[in-house]
């Protein structure tokens, strides 16, 4: 490597670094500036009102809850990078685990009138060789992930189908606003938004995605992203079928 590439490649790492470390502060601190907030509030005479203390600290709970999901996440995608996390690999049943997520996340679906479908084949089941627990981060991200981005009134779907080598595929789709080409390379940084101002407050960790890549990764498998603006994303990966 000449010393022409190492410092470009230095000064890329450390760019990166900087937009990391900015953007976790960001994540950071809009919640705890509205729990300081609702806080100063009640101490300053709020709490004796009726009227907004109840309000306001089930509003600081909802702060709380999102700093802790940062932080719980960031751990996770911790104890992965350094090889600290170990899968616990058995037999598991991918449309059972699909149901159950769904059925979780059919109230936050409902907030903005989407129907989450499951279209598999005619089989009875297909089991794929997985960690439960983790494969179930995934589909959690991911379908909550459309949620956020799909059209009230919309469709969230996903595909599980058999393929000739031995795997299973999974794909989550939605009909929303879908991403714009040259956003795509990037979907899987943590923190890396979009639209750096829309989603802040809805509550997730910002690095949902990074979490998918790298459990899938640790399944020894790739997840590939396709979309097209107005008209929805597919995110996509496969497994191991027993």
């Amino acid at each position: 490597m000449n010393k022409t590439t190492e410092i470009q490649k230095l000064k890329s790492t450390e760019e990166y670094r900087r937009e990391f470390f900015g953007n976790l502060a960001h994540e950071l601190k809009t919640p705890v500036f509205s729990v300081e907030g609702y806080i100063l509030t009640l101490l300053e005479g709020g709490l004796e009102d009726d009227s907004i203390n109840r309000k306001f600290l089930n509003k600081a709970a909802k702060g709380i809850d999102r700093i802790t999901k940062v932080i719980a996440d960031m751990d996770t995608i911790t104890k992965i990078e350094s090889g600290n996390l170990k899968l616990d690999l058995r037999k598991v049943s991918i449309l059972e685990l699909t149901k159950n997520v769904i059925s979780e996340l059919e109230d936050i679906a409902e907030s903005k009138k989407i129907k989450l479908v499951i279209d598999k084949p005619a089989v009875a089941d297909l089991y794929v060789n997985g960690d439960k627990l983790r494969l179930e981060q995934v589909l959690t991200n991911l379908i909550t992930n459309s949620i956020f981005y799909g059209n009230i009134g919309g469709k969230t779907t996903v595909l599980l189908k058999e393929s000739l080598r031995g795997k299973v595929i999974i794909s989550v789709s939605d009909d929303g606003v879908g991403v714009a080409p040259e956003h795509l390379p990037r979907l899987f940084e943590r923190f890396y938004r979009v639209e750096k101002s829309r989603n802040r407050n809805q509550g997730g960790s910002g690095i949902g995605l990074a979490i998918v890549k790298h459990i899938v990764e640790a399944h020894n498998q790739k997840i590939k992203v396709e979309s097209k603006e107005g008209k929805g994303t597919t995110f996509s990966f496969s497994l191991d079928r027993v």
